[in-house]
C-alpha cells in the first residue's frame, strides 16, 4: 500500500472502516453466497450458523444471536472474508486499486475514482452487513490536494489529512509522519523496557523470556513494514546496553560482548539484537520475501487458475527460502567475526555454546509445571557459566582443599553432585521411555553373568555384577531390548579441554562401547547405546540418534507433532543438566575430614538420649 500511495499517478489513499463489522454480518445472505463461493466450507459453516447462537449474560440468562459471526469461532475470519467477495467484485467498477483485510478496506488512486469507490461501498455494503463508518475512515492525500479532497468528500464524514495514518499496525503517509509515529512507539517501548529491567532484578528469567518472546517482537513488525527508520531505534539500544543487559544478564559484560549477545542462541548469543543494526536488513528481507504477493496486489489480479496458484506458491516458497538463506549467511558471518575477536580462553566456551542442544534453555519459556523456571541465582550462574564470567559470592577454596574454580566445581565428587547429575539424566531417560510406551523399562539392570564367553577387546567389562543404567524393550524393534549407559563429562577438565568438543564426545562414546558393547551384543543378544553428554548440554551422536527415536515413539503415542516432541525432550534434558550443573557450583559439599565414626558416635548419642527420654516418661506413669 505504501508503494502504491507513493506512485506519481495516485492522489491519495482512502482507508475505510465499518461499524461493528463482524457482529452485523448478514448471516442469511452470507450462508447462501458461501454455497457458491466456497462449497468445501459451506456445509460445515451452515451446520454451525443455521440456528441462532446463545450468548450468555452475567446474570445467567442468554440472548439469541441471529446476525454476524460468533466471537471465538475459528470460522469467523475466513467466512467473513469470503462473504465480502461480492462487495469487492462490485467495487472493482471504480477506476482505482483496492485492498481488503477483513473489514479494513483501502483504495488508492485519483480522488474522483475513490469517491465512486466510496459510493459503491455505501450502496452495496449494507445489504451484506457491511456498514461504512465515515467517522472511522480516513483519506490521506498528497500535499496541496486538501481543498480538492474536501470538496469531493464533503458529505461523507471522512476525515481528510495530508500527513498520514496508522494502517494495519504500520504508519502510512509522509516521511515526517512515519518518523513521528515510530518515535512515539519507541518512546513507549523504551519505558516498558525500563520497567522490565527493574523487574528483572528479582525475576531475571521471566524478564528475559518476556523480552525475547514478546517485547522485542513488537518493533520487529515496524522494522519490516517501514523503510529508513534505523536511527530512530537508538534510544532502545541505549537502554538495552546500559540497563537491561547489566540488570538481567550480568554486570560483568563489557561493550565488546554486545555483538556476541546479539547473535541468535544457536550461534552462541542470546538473541538480544541491536535494533539500530538490523532495522534496514529486516525491511529488505521482508520486502524480498513478500515480493510475489506485492506484485499481485499492485497488479490487482483477482482470478487464478490452478496453474497460476501453483506458480504463486512456488514463487513464495522460493522467495522465503532465499531470504532465510541470506539471513543465515549473514548470521554465520557475524558469528565468525565475533569468534575471531574472542580471546583464546573463551574459544572453547563458544564452541560449547554453539553445539546443538546447549542453548535450547535460552529460547524456552519458563513454565513452572515443567520445571523450566530458574530462580535469579540459578539464572545468573547459568549466564556466567555460558559466557565464562566470574561466579561471585563463592568461597575461594573447596572443602576438599583445592581452589574453588568453575572447572573444579564441575568435577569435584565431594557432596555427590557428579553422581546426582548422572542419576537425574538416567531417571529422566527411563521415565521418557515409559511415557513412549516401551515395555520392561528398568533402572540399573544387571547383566547376565559370564559363563566361559571370551571377548575380543581386553577392555570389555567381564564382572559378574556388572550393570548398566537403563534397559527397555520395543525401542528399535518389537520385543528387542536396548541397554543404555549415561556419561556426563566436564569439557573444561584438562583431559577434555585440549581436544575439540566433537572429538571429546566421540572419545567418551568409544570408551563406553569398548567396555559394554561386545558383551551386550554377544551375551545379552541385545543392542547397546552410550548416552554421552557434556555438562553444558551437548549430546554425542549416539545420544542424538537415541533421543530422536524416542521422540518419534512418543509423538506417535501422544499424537503430537514430531518437532514439538523432540523440542520438549531436548528442553527437559537441557534443564535437567543445567539445574544439576548450577547446583554443583554453590551447594554445600560437607567436610572432607569428617570421619564416619564421628557420625556413628553422634547417632549413638541421639539414640541414648531418645531411649532415656522414653524410659523417664514411662516411669512417670
Amino acid at each position: 500500500m505504501s508503494s502504491m500511495f507513493d506512485d506519481d499517478g495516485s492522489e491519495g489513499v482512502l482507508l475505510a472502516d465499518a461499524t461493528n463489522a463482524f457482529n452485523v454480518l448478514n448471516r442469511a445472505t452470507a450462508l447462501v453466497n458461501l454455497r457458491y463461493l466456497c462449497p468445501p466450507l459451506a456445509t460445515f459453516t451452515i451446520n454451525i450458523y443455521r440456528s441462532p447462537a446463545k450468548l450468555f449474560l452475567q446474570n445467567g440468562t442468554f440472548i439469541l444471536s441471529s446476525e454476524g459471526t460468533t466471537q471465538g469461532c475459528n470460522l469467523a475470519s475466513p467466512w467473513y472474508c469470503i462473504s465480502l467477495n461480492p462487495l469487492i467484485s462490485a467495487l472493482s467498477e471504480a477506476d482505482c486499486a483496492q485492498i481488503f483485510f477483513a473489514d479494513d478496506g483501502a483504495s488508492v488512486g485519483k480522488l474522483l475514482a475513490m469517491r465512486k469507490w466510496w459510493d459503491i461501498l455505501c450502496e452495496v455494503g449494507p445489504g451484506l452487513g457491511y456498514f461504512p463508518n465515515g467517522k472511522k475512515s480516513v483519506l490521506i492525500v498528497k500535499p496541496g490536494l486538501e481543498n480538492t479532497a474536501s470538496s469531493i468528500f464533503k458529505d461523507t464524514g471522512v476525515h481528510i489529512t495530508s500527513e498520514g495514518q496508522r494502517y494495519l499496525g504500520a504508519p502510512l503517509g509522509t516521511d515526517e509522519f512515519k518518523k513521528q509515529y515510530v518515535s512515539q512507539q519507541v518512546e513507549t517501548w523504551a519505558q516498558e523496557l525500563t520497567d522490565l529491567s527493574d523487574f528483572s532484578t528479582s525475576e531475571p528469567h521471566p524478564s528475559f523470556s518476556a523480552y525475547i518472546m514478546g517485547l522485542s517482537k513488537r518493533w520487529l513488525f515496524i522494522m519490516r513494514t517501514t523503510k529508513d527508520i534505523s536511527g530512530l531505534f537508538q534510544p532502545l539500544e541505549d537502554i538495552i546496553s546500559s540497563t537491561f543487559i547489566p540488570k538481567t544478564i550480568s554486570n560483568q559484560l563489557t561493550p565488546n560482548n554486545r555483538k556476541l549477545l546479539s547473535l541468535p542462541a544457536r550461534h552462541g548469543g542470546l538473541g538480544i539484537f541491536n535494533p539500530v543494526e538490523i532495522a534496514d536488513f529486516e525491511y529488505t528481507s521482508s520486502a524480498a520475501a513478500t515480493a510475489p504477493l506485492s506484485k499481485i496486489i499492485t497488479g490487482q489480479k483477482t482470478q487464478f487458475d490452478p496453474e497460476s496458484l501453483h506458480l504463486l506458491k512456488r514463487d513464495l516458497v522460493s522467495a522465503k527460502s532465499e531470504m532465510l538463506t541470506t539471513k543465515r549467511l549473514s548470521q554465520t558471518k557475524a558469528e565468525e567475526l565475533v569468534r575471531e575477536a574472542l580471546p583464546p580462553t573463551e574459544q572453547r566456551f563458544h564452541q560449547e555454546r554453539t553445539r546443538r542442544g546447549s542453548s535450547i534453555w535460552v529460547t524456552s519459556l519458563p513454565p513452572k509445571e515443567h520445571r523450566f523456571n530458574l530462580n535469579k541465582q540459578e539464572f545468573w550462574d547459568s549466564m556466567s557459566l555460558r559466557y565464562c564470567l566470574e561466579l561471585e559470592g563463592r568461597p575461594p577454596n573447596c572443602p576438599c582443599g583445592k581452589p574453588n574454580t568453575t572447572e573444579h566445581s564441575l568435577s569435584c565428587h565431594l557432596g555427590g553432585y557428579v553422581q546426582l547429575r548422572h542419576n537425574e539424566i538416567r531417571d529422566l531417560t527411563a521415565n521418557l521411555l515409559k511415557e513412549a510406551g516401551c515395555r520392561d523399562v528398568s533402572r540399573e539392570p544387571h547383566l547376565l553373568p559370564i559363563t566361559g564367553e571370551t571377548f575380543r577387546l581386553k577392555s570389555a567389562n567381564t564382572a559378574n555384577d556388572a550393570r548398566l543404567d537403563v534397559a527397555a524393550r520395543d525401542f528399535w524393534l518389537p520385543m528387542d531390548k536396548i541397554y543404555t549407559d549415561v556419561r556426563i563429562f566436564n569439557p573444561l577438565a584438562p583431559t577434555n579441554s585440549a581436544i575439540p568438543l566433537d572429538t571429546a564426545l566421540k572419545r567418551h562414546e568409544d570408551e563406553k562401547k569398548r567396555c559394554y558393547n561386545e558383551r551386550v551384543l554377544e551375551v545379552e543378544q541385545s543392542c547397546f547405546c552410550p548416552l554421552v553428554f557434556s555438562v553444558t548440554g551437548a549430546l554425542g551422536n549416539e545420544a542424538e540418534k537415541f533421543y530422536r527415536r524416542l521422540a518419534k515413539l512418543l509423538a506417535d503415542k501422544t499424537h503430537q507433532a514430531y518437532s514439538d516432541t523432540i523440542r520438549y525432550i531436548r528442553q527437559r534434558l537441557s534443564f535437567t543438566l543445567l539445574r544439576t550443573t548450577v547446583i554443583s557450583l554453590r551447594w554445600h559439599r560437607g567436610n572432607k575430614f569428617t570421619k564416619t565414626r564421628q557420625y556413628k558416635s553422634e547417632l549413638n548419642d541421639i539414640n541414648l538420649l531418645y531411649n532415656t527420654f522414653n524410659s523417664t516418661k514411662f516411669n512417670q506413669f
